[in-house]
């Protein structure tokens, strides 16, 4: 039967027992982790979020309860703290004493649980799910929890230092486009019309730099309605920022100097918290290399060119070569045509990779037509001095020399070559190129690199669309030097757009705004907005505009990116206290849900019969 804790203050948490707190009473309260009966004296592991510590009792002392306890149920003890007994337990900070028990309640007992709550189980995604709430209690998801608390309270310390002002935006907002579908919110109080849930707060944050704020951030909700994959959720977290009368070297700079200081900052919480020590270490060397290098940058077009990505992974140095003039002349039509049309032919050199057999050539082949390439061609220069390859056939013995040597190709080595369109071979060898780098060893788990990738395509080109659409958003400056072409070859002007990229994934993005009127209704002009579109969609953000606008520029983290990355995580989901799947639901919750007709008719709602897509 539970009891009551009344009476009882818990006057420290279990992992908080030291051993200069022996022959102190103290009172402890949290979840039976374990408990073994070991003839007649019972050991209790008593769990909360700071760890665990051990409970000592005779099971035939003053109360039996102890020998019954149920796993997971929730007590509160009274004892005194003591030396081990036994032998010293390395793995717990609590590892050399124990507590001798005076009291015991039962504050509440568990049913047995649908899994064991401990860290290493190997139980299906969707069950842990389902019990969230069980799921928590184990350490390893504890504690990157407490580690995502502790970094944004370190964010808000900088900020704040750094003169930046925390101020909240509405959720229930008007619909704006911003590249993904809305989530819509049906107003009672206006039947027919509607809310969106903001995907970001950028049209906000650029009025309050309207309004004289200088300097902004918030640790905001997003939310988009598409699809989603490991990195990404309907419903999410950004540190979003807003900076006036700056260009992007202020920008980079401060973000620099915070993610210094985060790198800094992190380590002793991490230990605490009991993460990986090459983990650790591996945060305190980015830390060192950031405090003496700061972050290199790298231009969007040499990003793609050399790793084939806008998110490049610098933990290893495999790039890709254009070999286009080497074989524009060779007999190989599948080369010629590609550049005849348009394209180019470029290459991964995997070292010491020639002796590859043939069947996994063929599965990196396949790799690559998942991401448009027709196939892969390849030079094995095998161990033994032999030569295989898909196409030497239609090359002559000079031509193939000098693509070797352009590949950097020796004895060993095994020559990868993609021919298409410039996206299409980038996004086919960039995805060999973190296949391969995986498969030979190359990444180190351990190793955080950082870089900023600049000078992004103003411009690109919807097939689908069948015009330009804005790689960022509307309201991107374009390049000052190459604005003079937005009319003649307007995929050739870049942007003031900027990303940090870490270990080849986006953490946060931004770019500097546009604020003169003529360009903004030229960039709106280019993206096929009429004036009275442009009117409806941004009109309030258009108004605000003629009123003084100052230059400013933003930047915007993915929250649960960033702590996925430095906490060792697989999955966003992992960071996240109450996930959803694939199919943006909430096992747990079984949300979203049919709601009763009441509520329908309030919102002047009526619900379609659902079509077969």
């Amino acid at each position: 039967m539970a009891e009551s804790m009344k009476g009882l203050k818990r006057t420290c948490r279990c992992a908080e027992v030291t051993e200069e707190m022996i022959g102190q009473s103290v009172t402890l309260m949290g979840w039976v982790a374990k408990c073994r009966n070991k003839g007649g004296i019972v050991f209790v592991d008593l769990r909360d979020r700071t760890g665990i510590v051990q409970i000592v009792t005779e099971s035939e002392g003053a109360d039996t309860r102890w020998g019954g306890l149920k796993t997971e149920s929730a007590i509160a003890v009274v004892g005194t703290v003591a030396k081990r007994g036994g032998a010293v337990n390395p793995n717990l900070k609590t590892g050399t004493i124990e507590v001798i028990p005076s009291e015991l309640r039962i504050l509440s007992t568990s049913d047995t649980t649908p899994f064991l709550i401990q860290d290493g189980i190997d139980t299906r995604e969707d069950l842990r799910l389902r019990y969230r709430y069980l799921d928590l209690r184990r350490p390893e998801l504890q504690h990157r929890i407490v580690f995502r608390a502790h970094v944004v309270q370190m964010i808000r310390d900088f900020l704040t230092g750094e003169g930046f002002l925390d101020i909240e935006t509405p959720n229930l907002i008007g619909s704006t486009p911003e590249g993904a579908r809305d989530y819509l919110v049906p107003s009672r109080v206006h039947p027919g019309s509607f809310y969106a849930l903001p995907q970001s707060p950028q049209l906000l944050k650029q009025l309050l730099m309207c309004s004289g704020f200088d300097r902004y951030y918030q640790v905001a909700r997003c939310f988009r309605d598409e699809d989603l994959r490991a990195d990404r959720q309907p419903e999410f977290t950004q540190v979003d920022m807003e900076l006036s009368f700056v260009d992007q070297d202020d920008v980079i700079d401060v973000n620099t100097r915070l993610l210094t200081y985060l790198l800094e900052k992190m380590p002793p919480v991490m230990r605490e918290l009991s993460f990986k020590e090459e983990l650790v270490q591996g945060i305190e060397s980015a830390a060192r290399d950031l405090e003496a290098n700061g972050i290199g940058r790298i231009t969007w077009q040499d990003a793609m060119d050399l790793y084939g990505s806008d998110k490049p992974d610098l933990r290893f140095d495999m790039k890709i070569t254009d070999v286009s003039d080497e074989v524009k002349d060779c007999g190989f039509s599948v080369f010629t045509g590609a550049i005849e049309g348009g394209g180019m032919v470029r290459g991964l050199n995997a070292k010491g990779q020639g002796d590859m057999p043939r069947k996994r050539i063929d599965k990196l082949t396949e790799t690559a037509k998942t991401y448009g390439a027709k196939g892969l061609a390849y030079i094995a220069l095998k161990s033994d001095g032999e030569i295989k390859s898909s196409f030497s056939k239609f090359l002559t013995e000079e031509e193939l020399g000098a693509l070797i040597k352009a590949m950097g190709g020796e004895k060993g080595d095994l020559l990868l070559f993609a021919a298409d369109r410039f996206r299409v071979v980038c996004a086919s060898l960039g995805a060999l190129r973190l296949e391969l780098g995986e498969e030979m060893g190359l990444i180190d788990p351990y190793a955080f690199r950082f870089v900023w990738v600049v000078d992004f395509p103003l411009l690109e080109w919807s097939d689908e669309e069948n015009r330009f659409m804005a790689m960022h958003h509307p309201f991107t400056m374009p390049n000052e030097e190459d604005w003079k072409n937005i009319d003649s070859d307007p995929g050739s002007v870049r942007a003031e757009a900027y990303d940090i990229v870490l270990n080849g994934c986006e953490m946060g993005g931004g770019s500097i705004r546009i604020h003169m009127d003529d360009v903004q209704e030229k960039m709106l002009e280019v993206l096929g907005f009429s004036p009275e579109r442009a009117n409806e969609q941004f009109g309030f953000l258009l108004t605000a505009f003629k009123y003084g606008v100052p230059p400013h520029a933003g930047l915007a983290y993915g929250l649960d990116r960033m702590i996925m990355l430095f906490s060792g995580a697989d999955s966003i989901r992992d960071v996240i206290a109450f996930p959803k799947v694939k199919d943006a639901s909430d096992l747990m919750m079984g949300a979203p849900s049919a709601v009763d007709e009441k509520q329908l008719h309030e919102l002047s709602l009526i619900i379609a019969e659902a079509k077969d897509k």
